[in-house]
């Protein structure tokens, strides 16, 4: 394993991507041992011969879908008519649309941007903080993973045999949490920010209701696919096979804002993103295959319960080692590779492996602000026409109110497995 961490570190160090590191780390060691090449080819194979995982291209595309039929923008709408009233409006409307958002497409980058191409002008133009606005922005497009359908919570569910619609159910009461806690952070932030944070705009029933029955197709969306599998009506891979054509028909039909010439664009869109995590996935499953027959998880296990017997302590030090890799390594990868030596050791420790792996998203979901990688940090700054540097120093106070969901989440389990015990035990 020394050949496998070495090669794998001086790879990235030398710049190469995530994709060859992982895959060409793993062959270097399995080629000195002098097992077969021809093992490599076929972990590949075994990686994505799963029915779960071709659930991600479906997601990926109903995200863009999304994006490109009106469907946000009238999220987006019906969040402002919601909280368009409040100090600090536009700040708020950015998480209740985010939070919405998050029900449909599962992608943070894809949210975020959304949100953010539609906000971040009326913000500047009203004189908000932008680096502030951009680093709730960068914050409310984490809750994509959290809130199901989450593409980060398909891939961790199948490579630990877990229930994908448990997943699903388990992240919902945190990923509300969350948004109500960068709801708050919105308010304080505005209540201290001056005049330009008040709002005149009435709170009116009639603009509510007009709104809500305007985006209720699109909220037709996670009801038809978390209920759909919850209920047993179908699998993941066809709830996200249904959101693609329900969302095709929302934005062809009802808002009438994309036609079949737009299609091949955004087929092709979709198929470059899911062609990178597909990638990923499968050069990962050699990185898998490799950990597990060095028993890997059983030696890390032994050098922790030499430090600690608690369960709290490991998982302690899970949430500290998480935070760390989600600041340098994109989050699917940091699944594939520490999830299969993290998981059997928490099975261990007694700990719910539901419970585990929604801790796992929560963590990783937070290292999507934190520079230097933040892919949402990066999103939304990028948008805000600001540098990285810039919007960093203004998300301590949302970052605050993540780890403090973190926190919760990590020891008071009843939080994640409360929904799926109750509907689908």
């Amino acid at each position: 394993m020394i050949v496998t961490v070495v090669s794998f570190f001086g790879l990235i160090l030398i710049g190469a991507p995530i994709v060859f590191a992982l895959g060409l780390s793993a062959a270097l060691t399995l080629h000195l041992d002098g097992v077969p090449m021809s093992i490599v080819a076929q972990r590949i194979y075994a990686g994505l011969d799963s029915f779960t995982i071709m659930a991600i291209p479906f997601f990926v595309f109903a995200g863009i879908i999304m994006e490109r039929g009106g469907i946000a923008q009238r999220i987006i709408d019906f969040a402002a008519a919601l909280v368009g009233w409040i100090t600090g409006s536009l700040l708020l409307v950015s998480v209740v649309a985010g939070t919405g958002l998050a029900a449909i497409s599962g992608s943070g980058s894809a949210d975020t941007a959304a949100t953010s191409s539609i906000m971040l002008p009326e913000m500047r133009r009203r004189g908000y903080d932008i680096d502030f606005a951009a680093g709730i922005m960068a914050a409310a497009g984490t809750l994509g993973p959290v809130i199901p359908p989450s593409i980060m919570m398909v891939v961790l569910a199948t490579i630990s045999n877990l229930s994908v619609g448990g997943m699903f159910l388990g992240g919902v009461v945190p990923g509300l949490i969350m948004a109500l806690g960068l709801m708050l952070a919105s308010y304080l932030h505005a209540r201290r920010g001056g005049d330009v944070y008040r709002e005149d705009d009435p709170f009116t029933f009639a603009r509510l209701a007009r709104t809500f029955v305007a985006a209720g197709p699109a909220f037709l969306m996670p009801v038809i696919i978390v209920g759909g599998i919850v209920g047993g009506v179908f699998t993941p891979t066809e709830a996200a096979a249904v959101a693609v054509f329900t969302g095709l028909l929302i934005a062809m039909l009802v808002y009438r804002e994309i036609g079949l010439a737009d299609l091949p664009e955004m087929i092709l869109k979709a198929a470059k993103v899911s062609a990178a995590v597909m990638m990923i996935i499968a050069t990962a499953s050699i990185f898998s295959w490799l950990i597990a027959s060095q028993n890997v998880p059983a030696l890390v296990a032994e050098k922790l319960r030499a430090v600690s017997d608690s369960p709290w302590m490991f998982l302690l030090m899970v949430n500290l080692l998480l935070i760390l890799i989600g600041m340098f390594m994109e989050s699917i990868s940091a699944i594939l590779i520490l999830v299969p030596v993290l998981m059997p050791i928490a099975r261990d420790f007694g700990i719910d492996p539901l419970h585990f792996g929604v801790v796992i998203i929560v963590n990783l979901s937070i290292g999507m602000i934190t520079p230097p990688y933040g892919i949402t940090l990066f999103v939304a700054s990028s948008i805000a026409e600001r540098s990285i540097i810039q919007v960093s120093r203004k998300i301590m106070l949302p970052l605050s109110i993540m780890l403090a969901t973190l926190l919760a989440v990590t020891y008071v389990p009843s939080l994640v497995t409360y929904l799926p015990e109750l509907l689908l035990d």
